[in-house]
């Protein structure tokens, strides 16, 4: 089959691989119809991965369909239309089924793609472990273009709000403005938000942002304009979509008295100064971590239906699976303003 597959730093591309195969009775293989590139796709591209593998398939978003079972599969037949939540659990325990699966009991917690150990969704074909839990069927009212998004982008957005306690009537900051960042903007009004101010340093994503109802600003304006406009009270809270020191620490000095910062980009160095002084001061909570999709897709799922969530108009290019490597380069330089590349087999 076709794959996109890490050979190194900024060396994605399509190549065979041998066709996935039926490990378990548990497991099903999914045919793709479509995949994205996310952002943290791009830490493996430019060589700062999640482990030292290479040769593997990428990616950790995708829908498709049910074309194999294993014989203890009882939820799923062939041709029906799935999800793949990007993080996998057992689907047995307590934790997996509150829909917790980072937590997974069994020590069953895994990622597509991020390494050899669990193939990635950029293929023709994936190989999902215990199926039944880890394939979510599409409901009905959700193209498969909302159902991608819900696999990984909409669920870490949703995530990254709900973290933050946004209250009715509250005001927010939404730093980093690529589609996790547009679909926080997006989640925050839905919980009530009077005002969202979005900061990236690139133009048109504050476009972007502008149209879905944020006040927007350069990075290097943010502080001052967002103290300015809300007579010094800044922001009740913070989402941080980047993972960058910098970009936490604006986190840290928009946040009011009192306020809630939620860190959702993909930590960028290993360590970080935190200003603990100033944070007791300020009383200040700061909340960091990955979401676990089947947990938020209950909520999720009749907003997107109902389109009170739009995260399909994040989808900037789409891409056929032989051109992977361009649709990296495209993320990459954020060329032709790619946001979601998707592509298809």
């Amino acid at each position: 089959m076709k794959a996109l597959r890490y050979f190194g730093p900024g060396d994605i591309h399509c190549e065979g691989m041998d066709d996935p195969r039926l490990e378990a009775d548990t497991d099903i293989i999914v045919k793709m119809n479509l995949c994205a590139i996310c952002g943290s796709d791009l830490h493996i591209y430019h060589g700062h991965g999640f482990s030292e593998d290479t040769g593997y398939c990428v990616g950790h978003e995708a829908v498709g369909e049910v074309v194999e079972t294993g014989r203890a599969v009882r939820r799923l037949r062939a041709g029906d239309r799935v999800m793949l939540p990007a993080a996998t659990g057992c689907g047995a325990c307590r934790q997996c089924l509150s829909g917790m699966v980072g937590k997974c009991e069994n020590n069953m917690a895994g990622c597509y793609g991020l390494s050899a150990a669990l193939q990635g969704c950029q293929a023709e074909a994936i190989r999902v472990p215990a199926g039944d839990f880890n394939a979510v069927p599409i409901p009905d009212g959700l193209s498969d273009e909302q159902a991608l998004m819900l696999t990984d982008a909409m669920a870490t957005a949703w995530f990254g709000a709900r973290r933050a306690q946004i209250a009715p009537g509250g005001t927010v900051a939404v730093i980093g403005l690529g589609p996790i960042g547009l679909m926080a903007v997006e989640s925050a009004f839905v919980m009530g938000a009077s005002r969202v101010f979005a900061i990236d340093p690139v133009a048109a994503r504050r476009a972007l942002a502008a149209e879905r109802g944020a006040e927007v600003f350069h990075p290097s304006d943010a502080l001052e304009e967002i103290r300015e406009a809300t007579c010094g009270r800044k922001a009740d809270s913070v989402i941080e979509a980047v993972g960058g020191d910098g970009t936490i620490d604006l986190a840290l000095r928009l946040a009011g008295r009192g306020g809630i910062i939620s860190a959702i980009g993909v930590a960028q160095t290993k360590r970080y100064a935190f200003p603990l002084e100033r944070a007791f001061g300020q009383g200040l909570t700061f909340a960091i971590g990955t979401c676990s999709v089947p947990f938020e897709l209950p909520a999720l799922i009749p907003l997107v239906q109902s389109g009170r969530l739009k995260p399909e108009t994040t989808i900037s290019h789409r891409l056929s699976l032989s051109d992977g490597a361009e649709a990296y380069r495209l993320c990459d330089i954020k060329a032709e303003g790619a946001l979601k590349v998707v592509m298809s087999a």
